[in-house]
């Protein structure tokens, strides 16, 4: 089984790379952020054309994410983020494919901090967790994925200083990432590459993406029953130097199941 995540960065303004790269990657599940576009405007007809059921939740010009599963329907599960029943970003969506319990997420940035915006980063962070937790607890297999935005270590950034006051990088957003990681969740990425230098974003400014100075946001989180189907990891990384391409590239896993 073979899932992915890809912040996309506008679903109908990319959705010739998106229906490249899955006709190439062949991915079983994929996890979609920043789809940019109303429920209405969310190109299922296409995408069912290249063989993907989905579900998804919208919001006009920002946010949006989407599960699609090759083959089948995915079963919602979650189509927010519980804890604040005011929060109407479109956040978070959860649903069951072929006895997986899949969430696709995208952290709030939270910049500019400190401010309104970080403030709610966090509190979303601390949702995040609890949710998390009760998943964790429930002993289904679980894999979250998504963009996080954050940067978990040094060493998952370009050596850099301009980042030095983002709200990617600072020690309450890492704190979060790692008591996730506490509950016993497994970083996928880190477990197939404990040592290497990995980046999964390049920023359009500032020739980021020729020069390689990218930082590692999206993460694919498993829970215990999965950490042993781990069979391999990646990053697609040539789908960001593509014409038109999301500032993102899609992470994957491959799991035993």
């Amino acid at each position: 089984m073979k899932v992915a995540t890809f912040n996309i960065n506008n679903v109908n303004r990319r959705l010739d790379n998106l229906l490249a790269w899955l006709d190439e990657a062949e991915p079983d599940v994929v996890c979609l952020q920043e789809l940019k576009a109303r429920d209405h405007q969310f190109p299922a007809t296409a995408l069912a054309n290249a063989g993907y059921g989905a579900v998804w939740r919208g919001e006009a010009s920002w946010n949006g994410v989407a599960i699609l599963a090759k083959g089948v329907e995915p079963v919602l599960t979650q189509e927010s983020l519980p804890g604040d029943p005011e929060d109407t970003q479109a956040r978070y969506i959860e649903a069951a494919v072929n006895g997986v319990v899949i969430a696709s997420l995208y952290a709030p940035n939270g910049n500019p901090q400190p401010g309104p915006k970080f403030d709610y980063k966090l509190s979303w962070g601390e949702r995040l967790i609890a949710h998390a937790a009760e998943l964790f607890d429930s002993g289904v297999p679980v894999v979250l994925a998504g963009d996080y935005n954050i940067v978990p270590e040094p060493r998952d950034i370009y050596v850099t200083t301009s980042y030095r006051d983002n709200a990617l990088v600072q020690p309450a957003s890492r704190e979060q990432f790692q008591r996730l990681l506490e509950q016993g969740w497994t970083d996928a990425l880190r477990k197939k590459f404990p040592n290497e230098t990995l980046y999964t974003f390049w920023d359009y400014m500032r020739n980021r993406w020729p020069r390689n100075a990218g930082l590692r946001l999206d993460h694919m989180l498993l829970s215990k029953q999965l950490v042993r189907k781990l069979a391999a990891a990646g990053i697609d990384r040539e789908v960001r130097g593509e014409d038109g391409a999301s500032d993102h590239a899609p992470v994957w896993i491959e799991l035993k199941v």
